[in-house]
């Protein structure tokens, strides 16, 4: 059996050893040649014109192209407004505005200081604020409105206003933005993309060539690293490298050094959001008041969509009665920020998290006696503030079961003490949730496809539109469909993602990957099963071989399917206890002319929002949990550490529970670094300086916490997804947010009676700053 199992990740070995293929692996082939993309120093203005005479006259450079070469030279996931090379109007520091093309990446960067640009600087809009002001708007979302909040504010006994800011973060993937492009016969392109969406990189690759769809193929073995970065913006890269091809008939490989990487592409959205809460004296929040703004950088990406879902998330785990929240996407130039591990859903949630540890310090009470008041609740105050119902919650019980396997009433007593002392060092606790909704929120994307085909020898292929950057997501499908087969899971091989196998993808995005392809994945085998259940059925009965192959289609009303049991590289048919080798049965079935292949479609039923009331039920799920950090402040430096953290989460029946594990505990670092030391630094004129591993913090293993504790609880309820399992991608990445709320628990102890106000990140020099003020 192998759902359930902790069976290795299928390039665990190939990992360890260097043998799994990258794109930059990729061997070089005759003529091949590199393409460097050229960025704009200036964050808006007008590009005059480009000077390359001099950089082609260096050596090894073999070429130079524009705007002016590309067929279509503007791509974009929901609004097609951004070029692939600047033409005329720059939008953000070191867009991309000019490709060179060399016999070798060396030649290319000493040619690189050689182009000249003639630019006609303009004033940029480099914040939220001034972007605010000047009412510089990509999207305007329709508010999300509930209740009655004009009354629950008038009537509420307290009442609290602010601000919540967090900042952006660098996706930082260890791949990056890389690809290569063949050109094939008859003017068609093979494109070899680190992307998280092939269908999108080839359809941007197609018109931007002047191609149709079917002359392009986007093949995508692996990523080493997406966390959503690669989602849309690795298809602009794509199409340069397919130019290039289709210039020069020869193939171009393009891979970004991490300096121009993160100089070229978007970030996670910074969010400055404002609001207006109301609340009893036990601390029950009666009305919630939001303006949400996210920075959506130069152009509009995935930010609408990105905007929605933080304003779906920005309840949390707490039931809000009466509500209404604006959100707004603001243009700036700044690079165009897009999809980041979470999709907006870190930012509404942490928003309302901050909110709970404010009201918290203002009644003096501890915050996660303020958060079990407003949990939502199994049979009451379980609709959100758009209208879905939570069904089969334990929320409750995540926060029951972690209060108490954390000891956290004792932890508290010690903090306390602990603080008393005036050590020089202060700590703080604090509980956090996540209630992360699993679907699209655009429902069309809700859709995949899956080929599954049985070799005579019993081994099995699988093609989905999954795209595997390091999540497990091959392997879980290679799981289910051995599990469904009742073989070895290595007898299962999943393919590289190739959109003449699997067309119209949906990105592998929104958590989705697994419950969309491995849906469609068993679907088709169920189908393959189907067919030969019908053919044992037929062998038992004693039809002759020459009557089963002459049978014109599978008569389903002759078996039950409940009746053949395939298990351990066998068929049992269970009422006569008669048994079958998988392989031999496959053979058979091949001898009589039955497929054994199959493609089958998914899509994800029961969904609907209607953006007009904001009301519906946009997820199909969701994946709850729970942590609780512990963090130590040096009062003089503003170092903090993590003492311990202890996750609980609820992901109905795991897939693969090492998987799982591994997710889990990556997204809650990850969502910590966001939240305490990852900060982007701009110069006055737009340019990031914090574009390397020297000047951009990721946590290293020394800010782990030093006792960490991962637990997942027992959950068979969730029927919506394939095998009762759930997502688990994004959802863990909210439980970082524990870390920021302890530190501003941890600043309570020395603020008195001032409730502290911190952004995130909660760098060293941010809570140094925020303790100066309470001297």
């Amino acid at each position: 059996m192998s759902i359930g199992q902790n069976i290795p990740h299928d390039s665990s070995r190939g990992h360890v050893t260097g043998g799994s293929v990258f794109i930059d692996d990729r061997p070089l082939t005759q003529k091949e040649v590199f393409v460097l993309p050229i960025g704009v120093p200036a964050a808006a203005g007008l590009l005059k014109a480009i000077e390359t005479k001099e950089a082609l006259n260096a050596p090894g450079v073999l070429a130079a192209f524009t705007a002016k070469d590309f067929h279509h030279n503007h791509w974009g996931t929901i609004i097609p407004e951004q070029p692939v090379l600047v033409e005329s109007k720059i939008g953000y520091y070191d867009e991309p505005a000019l490709i060179l093309v060399g016999t070798s990446m060396e030649a290319l960067l000493r040619a690189k200081s050689l182009v000249k640009f003639d630019i006609e600087k303009q004033p940029a809009i480099l914040s939220i604020d001034e972007a605010i002001a000047k009412k510089n708007f990509i999207y305007k979302a329709n508010p999300f409105t509930c209740g009655d909040v004009h009354s629950a504010m008038q009537e509420a006994p307290h009442k609290l206003s602010g601000s919540f800011e967090c900042g952006g973060q660098e996706h930082f993937y260890l791949e990056s933005q890389a690809c290569i492009a063949y050109p094939m016969e008859d003017g068609q392109i093979e494109i070899h993309s680190s992307s998280q969406h092939p269908s999108e990189t080839q359809h941007v690759v197609a018109e931007a060539l002047g191609l149709n769809l079917h002359e392009v193929v986007c093949i995508v073995k692996r990523m080493g690293g997406g966390f959503g970065g690669k989602e849309s913006q690795a298809a602009p890269f794509a199409a340069m490298a397919a130019l290039v091809a289709q210039k020069m008939q020869r193939p171009a490989r393009l891979c970004l050094s991490k300096d121009d990487d993160m100089m070229m592409t978007g970030k996670r959205h910074p969010f400055k959001n404002f609001y207006e809460v109301g609340f009893d004296g036990d601390g029950r929040i009666l009305g919630l008041k939001a303006q949400l703004y996210a920075d959506g950088g130069a152009y509009a990406d995935l930010s609408s969509s990105i905007l929605d879902r933080a304003m779906f998330h920005i309840d949390g785990a707490y039931f809000l009665p009466h509500t209404h929240i604006e959100g707004y996407v603001c243009r700036t130039n700044f690079h165009s920020n897009t999809a980041f591990r979470g999709f907006g859903g870190p930012q509404g949630t942490m928003t309302i998290e901050s909110i709970i540890e404010d009201i918290a310090a203002y009644l003096k009470k501890d915050a996660l006696d303020i958060r079990i008041l407003n949990c939502y609740g199994k049979d009451k105050n379980n609709i959100t503030h758009y209208g879905q119902t939570l069904t089969h919650n334990p929320l409750p019980d995540l926060f029951a079961q972690l209060k108490n396997d954390s000891e956290y009433l004792r932890r508290r007593q010690e903090i306390e003490a602990f603080n008393s002392k005036g050590t020089g060092k202060i700590r703080g606790l604090s509980i956090t949730a996540t209630k992360f909704g699993i679907a699209f929120t655009a429902r069309f994307l809700n859709q995949g496809n899956a080929l599954v085909n049985v070799h005579k020898d019993g081994t099995v292929q699988v093609s989905t539109g999954a795209t595997e950057m390091g999540q497990g997501v091959n392997t879980k499908i290679q799981q289910i469909v051995a599990h469904a087969f009742g073989i070895p899971a290595p007898d299962v091989k999943v393919m590289a993602t190739s959109t003449e196998k699997n067309h119209n993808t949906s990105p592998t995005a929104a958590s989705s990957g697994s419950d969309i392809n491995g849906s469609a994945a068993l679907k088709a085998s169920l189908e393959i099963k189907t067919r030969l259940s019908w053919l044992y059925h037929n062998i038992l009965i004693g039809t002759t071989m020459n009557d089963i192959a002459e049978c014109p289609a599978v008569d389903l009303n002759q078996i039950n399917l409940s009746e053949f049991h395939f298990h351990d590289g066998h068929v049992v048919h269970l009422p006569s206890g008669q048994t079958i080798s998988w392989t031999e049965l496959v053979k058979k079935a091949y001898l009589n002319r039955m497929s054994l292949g199959e493609y089958a479609h998914f899509k994800t039923e029961g969904l609907g929002f209607d953006k007009a009331r904001s009301m519906g039920t946009p997820f199909n799920y969701f994946t709850n949990g729970v942590a609780v950090s512990e963090v130590e402040v040096d009062t003089w430096t503003g170092e903090s550490k993590v003492l311990r953290a202890d996750i609980l989460m609820d992901l109905g029946r795991p897939l693969n529970p090492g998987i799982d594990h591994g997710q889990v505990t990556g997204a809650f670092i990850q969502g910590m670094g966001w939240v305490t030391s990852e900060k982007l630094f701009y110069n006055k004129e737009g340019k990031l300086l914090s574009h390397s591993p020297t000047t951009y913090k990721i946590p290293s293993i020394q800010d782990t916490p030093r006792v960490f504790n991962v637990a997942f609880i027992e959950n068979q309820e969730n029927h919506q997804n394939v095998h009762r399992s759930k997502a688990v991608g994004e959802p863990p990445f909210l439980l970082g947010i524990s870390v920021w709320t302890a530190l501003k628990n941890a600043l309570r102890y020395k603020s008195a009676e001032k409730i502290p106000n911190i952004k995130s990140p909660a760098t060293p020099e941010e809570l140094l700053m925020e303790l100066g003020q309470y001297e």
